[in-house]
């Protein structure tokens, strides 16, 4: 036992257990709230591990996370996966790759708290840096990225401070949330930027803190936030998926309609995104009866609107331009899309979306009227994300070159240059 605990086995640490125990095989599944299938699978061998599983089960079973060799030294400031064994991963089968992003996450080990008393500290600082978060996210519907990132950056280097000073008090489950609230935005911005890499991170960030603050929903909330990025800005669904089946698994059966709803919609982008219609149709559904429920009401934080069909109508839109349907997406969308409302720039990513639908369907002017609105707005933001998708817009046309194309070409080249195609 003290070497699969030291070499991070959990197949040999839950076979020693249930023998230690006299449990049978259910008697284990029980214990741990697993099926006694998924618990079979990890024992022989067949069934891949993510980090948080082992985390889990470390603490249904009642383990000290050090005995298992991922705590490391807790005063080390490297990434927090420097802890694991990482020759022995191999045992575990595949690492779901959903457990590799989080684990080797850049987030630095909370540093020792300082000496001498907690005064910066008290109930009022939490929901303070709450309060900056929310007012930096309304800004964003109507600023820049650019212009909100300064403010943002440091904003969360001032949570991340606050945070340190509130180790040890009542108040650090409080503040990991606004932590995580922070960095969640800042992931955001980056996103808008077309800097892939700090979103990432940030996203990551977000979800370890959310994890530090013991918060079902906000945990499931960010790792759904970072599975739609995967799957649709980084364009890599299986990850999605992985992320997906995680934050269902967090949030478990009972929890709220409004949440169940939104991740099975990530859940059906990213089936869309990897080919699988069937799947999408499912994930769907199950979003179409939750948003039925009576109970859908009020939504929980850190959702800020209820799940309703329009919402589910837009997502289903999505997935029926993904999946190349083109007559459907363009139906599903004039059910959910109303101008004029909500942020100009998801204004923007819905009409390039809704864009590609008309071009699929042979609608050649409609579809490039559609992108050039689209791309006026993000030049107006300086929005990467909405300008890059104008740009996969035209890449995947390969109709008739008409001149709505041609006026395209000519505002995406002068982007670059400063000349116009009929310059030359």
């Amino acid at each position: 036992m003290a070497r699969a605990l030291a070499t991070c086995d959990m197949a040999a640490v839950l076979e020693g257990v249930r023998t230690a125990r006299g449990w049978s095989q259910g008697d284990l599944a029980r214990a741990i709230d697993y099926s006694q299938s998924w618990v079979s699978r990890v024992v022989n061998g067949q069934q891949s591990l993510t980090i948080s599983q082992v985390h889990d089960l470390a603490r249904r079973l009642g383990i000290p996370l050090h005995l298992l060799r991922f705590g490391g030294d807790p005063n080390q400031s490297g990434p927090v996966e420097k802890g694991v064994n990482t020759t022995k991963r191999r045992d575990f089968g595949r690492v779901v790759a959903a457990s590799a992003l989080l684990t080797t996450a850049a987030v630095p080990a909370e540093p020792a708290p300082p000496t001498g008393d907690h005064h910066t500290v008290n109930e009022t600082t939490a929901p303070a840096l709450r309060a900056i978060t929310g007012g930096q996210r309304r800004m964003e519907a109507t600023s820049p990225a650019r212009h909100l990132l300064p403010s943002a950056s440091a904003h969360v280097h001032l949570t991340e401070q606050m945070l340190t000073q509130a180790h040890g008090t009542p108040f650090h489950p409080e503040l990991s949330a606004a932590a995580s609230e922070a960095s969640g935005f800042a992931a955001w911005l980056h996103a808008d930027r077309g800097d892939m890499g700090s979103a990432r991170a940030h996203y990551r960030t977000a979800v370890t803190r959310a994890r530090q603050a013991d918060m079902r929903l906000l945990d499931a909330y960010m790792l759904g936030s970072l599975a739609a990025f995967e799957a649709d800005t980084a364009e890599d669904p299986h990850l999605g998926l992985d992320l997906v089946r995680e934050a269902e698994h967090i949030l478990g059966p009972q929890a709220h309609p409004t949440a169940r709803a939104w991740i099975s919609c990530v859940g059906a982008l990213a089936h869309a995104a990897a080919g699988d219609s069937h799947a999408a149709a499912r994930a769907l559904g199950q979003a179409d009866h939750e948003v039925a429920r009576s109970v859908n009401t009020d939504p929980p934080w850190p959702w800020v609107f209820a799940f309703n069909e329009a919402k589910v109508a837009g997502y289903r839109a999505l997935v029926y331009v993904r999946l190349c349907r083109p007559h459907d997406a363009r139906r599903a969308f004039t059910e959910a899309f109303t101008p004029g409302t909500g942020s100009a720039k998801q204004a923007a990513v819905l009409q390039v979306e809704l864009a590609t639908a008309h071009a699929e369907a042979g609608d050649v002017d409609e579809a490039f009227r559609l992108a050039q609105q689209a791309l006026t707005t993000g030049i107006r933001f300086e929005s990467e994300r909405v300008i890059g998708r104008v740009r996969s817009f035209r890449r995947r046309y390969s109709g008739p070159r008409a001149r709505c194309v041609s006026d395209l070409d000519d505002r995406l080249l002068s982007l670059v240059t400063g000349m116009t195609a009929s310059g030359y």
